[in-house]
């Protein structure tokens, strides 16, 4: 755990820490579940405003009206021409005004929502659907049919709301308005030379209150002379409310689409968003050191998918974050227990030499002051080796070495520089071949290491066998000597720091205890694995050490 000054540094941030969580907290809609809102909900939206955009039905509609309203007027026409002119001039018939009144009358009245008019060839009105002639000679008009019944207060709305967005956007056909004051037949002159040639466009204008009114203009004629015009004007009632209808379909299938997407955008937030908050929160509470095992929720980790793999990769984390504080924990508890011992041992040597007179007995005080201090020396310098250790490893790319050389250069030093009674270093090795992926400067600590260990604790001209070969995809070495062999209780903590069983008779400071631990750290940071064991004659008794590193073949 970090000490007493890490946490009294810490201490100035835990407010701002603190707050954290409860801004994660507050973030019911995370950004998360908007942007899912929003790709979920824009295209929707885009479609429904693709449909809503119904100029060109609208005008489908509105075509096939006044297709209906002409064949209906030259109905109209047609009986007039027939019923309603005298002859008395066969080349030149003309309109009976008595005759037509009526007659005009009677055809309007089967068809709602209409007015007819008839007009002479000078464009002088002739006949009025809507004005009769009552007793006595009296006329009266009729009044246009009234508006249509109001709709509910949710349908004047949609249709309110669907009006004023048509009016933000360009629209492919738009329609004259006809004023209050106004009547809706239009005027005849624009319309009648067109009329009288048979090719009278029909005409398409909105009432002040908004309803669609169509007119068309045919000509009446008897033999082959045009005798009059007819125009035809009716409220289109039937193509707003199949508009109305058809919006209503369209709102009512986003309505529901909008449901859904809502529905799923949350059900995605539940299962992405909200998950993600909650590692952010195990993240937190990580940072400000308030759980060790666990802060992942086992629902979490228990996913099968990308959530669940982020949700392990994290407990994993957490769990080699806190082994490595407690890694750290433990080397600088061990490594004040080892520096505090030399430095005693000085303190002590220092007190007595204040006291002592005697020149042999201060030499020899001297001399425990010189070793401490030489044990001292080796002690930092392994510390520092070991420290720097992963940081280089993790820092320097890895490159193809061949450890054959390696291993055929360290026996040849180590016989060029051995003394007449030290130990033989044996090489079993190819020339070539044994080639793996590590750091060639690390390598060769790592064996030096294993040699000089086998050195240690090897007898007076003994052998020590140096074995490298490759097997099962792996390159291994073994360094092999006829020591007194590692005692059964200690070889699993052998590779531990300062693991302190040194063979009887070496020069006091010349190990650290942390050779093999550095070595370990070595192997297993190149993806290997170091082992030590104890060998045995056929007997089974003890008659040497073996250690044993094994690296992936390159």
């Amino acid at each position: 755990m970090p000490d007493s000054g890490t946490l009294s540094r810490a201490r100035p941030a835990e407010g701002a820490a603190r707050g954290t969580p409860r801004r994660l907290r507050k973030l019911v809609f995370s950004p998360l579940l908007r942007r899912i809102l929003l790709v979920n909900a824009l295209p929707l939206g885009l479609l429904v405003a693709a449909l809503l955009y119904l100029d060109t039905y609208q005008d489908g509609l509105i075509d096939a009206e006044a297709a209906s309203l002409r064949v209906q007027a030259q109905v109209f026409a047609g009986a007039i021409g027939e019923s309603a002119t005298s002859i008395e001039d066969p080349q030149r018939p003309v309109l009976v005004p008595d005759l037509a009144r009526p007659l005009l009358r009677r055809l309007v009245e089967p068809t709602p929502f209409a007015q007819a008019r008839l007009y002479d060839r000078a464009g002088e009105l002739v006949a009025d659907s809507r004005v009769r002639t009552g007793p006595g000679g009296a006329v009266t008009t009729e009044p246009l049919p009234p508006p249509p019944p109001r709709r509910g207060p949710f349908a004047t709305a949609i249709v309110a709301a669907y009006e004023a967005v048509m009016t933000l956007l360009p629209r492919t056909t738009s329609y004259p308005v006809i004023g209050e004051s106004d009547e809706w037949n239009p005027d005849i002159r624009p319309l009648l030379a067109a009329a009288v040639e048979g090719q009278g466009a029909p005409l398409v204008r909105r009432t002040a209150d908004g309803r669609l009114v169509v007119s068309v203009a045919v000509p009446a004629i008897r033999n082959r002379e045009t005798v009059g015009v007819v125009l035809l004007t009716r409220e289109a009632r039937e193509v707003d409310e199949a508009l109305f209808q058809v919006r209503m379909t369209i709102l009512a299938a986003f309505g529901l689409a909008l449901a859904l997407t809502v529905a799923l955008s949350f059900y995605l937030s539940t299962t992405i968003a909200r998950p993600l908050l909650r590692l952010a929160r195990a993240a937190e509470r990580m940072r400000e050191g308030r759980g060790r095992r666990g802060t992942v929720q086992p629902s979490l980790r228990a996913r099968r998918d990308e959530i669940g793999a982020l949700a392990q990769a994290l407990d994993e984390s957490a769990t080699a974050l806190w082994n490595r504080m407690d890694a750290i924990e433990r080397f600088a508890a061990d490594v004040a227990h080892e520096i505090k011992n030399p430095l005693t041992s000085i303190r002590s040597a220092i007190e007595t030499l204040r006291r002592v007179q005697d020149p042999e007995r201060q030499q020899r005080l001297l001399a425990v002051i010189a070793d401490d201090v030489k044990r001292l020396d080796r002690l930092i310098s392994d510390i520092s080796d070991a420290s720097r250790v992963d940081a280089e490893l993790s820092r320097v790319a890895v490159e193809r070495v061949d450890i054959a050389p390696i291993l055929a250069t360290l026996a040849d030093i180590h016989e060029t520089t051995r003394t007449p009674d030290a130990p033989r270093l044996v090489l079993e090795a190819p020339a070539a071949g044994l080639t793996v992926n590590g750091l060639e400067g690390r390598l060769v600590q790592v064996f030096r290491n294993l040699i000089g260990n086998a050195v240690s604790f090897s007898p007076k001209g003994g052998t020590i066998r140096l074995i490298g070969r490759r097997t099962g995809g792996m390159v291994e070495v073994a360094v092999e000597d006829e020591g007194p062999g590692i005692p059964e209780a200690k070889l699993e903590h052998i590779f531990e720091r300062f693991y302190s069983e040194r063979p009887q008779g070496e020069q006091f400071g010349t190990h650290s205890g942390l050779g093999l631990s550095i070595s370990r750290q070595i192997v297993e940071a190149l993806r290997g694995r170091i082992v030590a064991e104890n060998r045995r004659d056929e007997k089974g008794a003890v008659i040497g050490a073996r250690f044993v590193v094994r690296l992936p073949e390159a």
